[in-house]
């Protein structure tokens, strides 16, 4: 995962965290977190990056949607990153109260 953007990475944690997401449905989800528009022209060509580096599926919902899953490669990158990140965060000490 050090190859990637952040928003490739934030690609990845967006995908794992719906069940089979097709694009717009990604492309609203990060629209929220980064609070401006995405453009198509950013959006496919990363989630075509994360395809051709193994890091996630596309399929067909449709003739006209795509979705994407996880590989298992781009399970075992978040878990890398997660523990490479407690290294430095405990997140315990981010938990809600």
């Amino acid at each position: 995962m050090h190859d990637l953007t952040g928003f490739q990475r934030d690609l990845l944690y967006v995908i794992a965290g719906f069940d089979k997401p097709h694009g717009l449905a990604i492309k609203e989800e990060l629209e929220e977190y980064y609070e401006k528009d995405i453009h198509h022209g950013r959006l496919y060509p990363n989630l075509d990056t994360l395809v051709e580096k193994g890091l996630a599926e596309k399929g067909e919902k449709d003739r006209r949607t795509n979705v994407y899953t996880l590989t298992r490669r781009g399970r075992r990158e978040i878990e890398a990153r997660r523990e490479w990140e407690s290294q430095y965060v405990d997140p315990a000490e981010f938990a809600p109260t």
